[in-house]
């Protein structure tokens, strides 16, 4: 039998503040790509359909849970993709 984990709660607050800025640097390090002409075909590709994946996400979220469980839950998809990008990039 697995024990499962139990995950903290990241307050809003700081969710929103990473999410802010996992999304500034990955916007400024796609464009630095694109200036340099070194942007791959498949991270276009991503830009969108990682986009249309969060927002479907979101609105499940938000149709299912209200309050503030309700609004982490609609940033999460977004707060997800936006950290792990920036994380990827640093390594491109």
């Amino acid at each position: 039998m697995r024990i499962r984990k139990r995950r903290r709660v990241t307050p809003l607050p700081f969710m929103m503040a990473e999410l802010m800025l996992s999304s500034w640097e990955t916007i400024a390090r796609r464009t630095w790509l694109i200036a340099q002409g070194r942007c791959p075909p498949a991270e276009y590709q991503r830009m969108v359909a990682e986009k249309a994946a969060a927002a479907y996400r979101s609105g499940l979220a938000l149709a299912s849970k209200r309050g503030e469980a309700g609004t982490r839950a609609a940033l999460k998809p977004w707060h997800r993709r936006a950290t792990a990008n920036a994380k990827r990039l640093r390594r491109a």
